[in-house]
């Protein structure tokens, strides 16, 4: 039997591209004048959608618009542990997936680095992000656990999972360039496979 997943329908793509103009018209408007100073109305407006389709597609409304991937992310993260090939180490598993994720994003959005900054300049985005990566180190962990046949509740399992994702942060700055942040994410990441005393005894090098 064939497994594959049919393409979306017409209204599913109607669905997504009305989302994604909606996503796409808030961050510009909060780019250029800050997340506080814009309202709903004209989000919607620049959409060319009414504010009742805005909420009907985010009804958590402004904050919803900037973190309208969350989901998938969630679910990606969980994915990388469950599909990772036989043999792979966790760890080196969301090594590769984290770094393919970074680079997708800035390919699809050159203004990501834009998007951090307005979030970490603005409370609100910044209490959001937080409780958003809580749940998805608690995912994660859970993934992670059943992965290894461990108790969900062990605090090892939540550990590596609220380090893996801290990682990410870790290994951007604002000067840094996608080979330092690669650089960055392997020692991270050797550190968090290998323990503490086999990377100290092994200086970084290129990439």
């Amino acid at each position: 039997m064939d497994q594959t997943t049919p393409p979306p329908g017409r209204r599913e793509r109607k669905k997504a591209a009305t989302r994604q103009a909606l996503a796409d018209a808030a961050l510009a408007l909060f780019l250029a004048r800050g997340f506080d100073a814009v309202g709903v109305r004209e989000i919607a407006d620049a959409a060319d959608v009414s504010v009742t389709t805005l909420f009907k597609h985010f009804p958590e409304g402004k904050v919803a618009l900037l973190f309208d991937e969350d989901a998938d992310r969630e679910a990606a993260l969980v994915a990388a542990v469950h599909n990772r090939p036989s043999g792979q180490p966790i760890p080196r598993a969301l090594r590769d997936h984290l770094g393919s994720a970074r680079d997708t994003a800035r390919r699809a959005d050159p203004r990501l680095d834009d998007f951090r900054a307005l979030v970490e300049r603005t409370p609100e985005l910044r209490e959001h992000s937080r409780r958003m990566w809580l749940r998805h180190a608690s995912a994660l962990a859970s993934a992670i656990a059943e992965a290894s046949a461990l108790p969900a509740d062990d605090p090892a399992c939540l550990a590596l999972a609220h380090f893996a994702l801290a990682s990410a942060g870790l290994a951007i700055t604002s000067t840094a360039t996608d080979a330092d942040s690669d650089r960055a994410l392997k020692r991270i990441f050797a550190l968090l496979e290998h323990g503490w005393t086999a990377v100290a005894a092994s200086p970084p090098g290129p990439a």
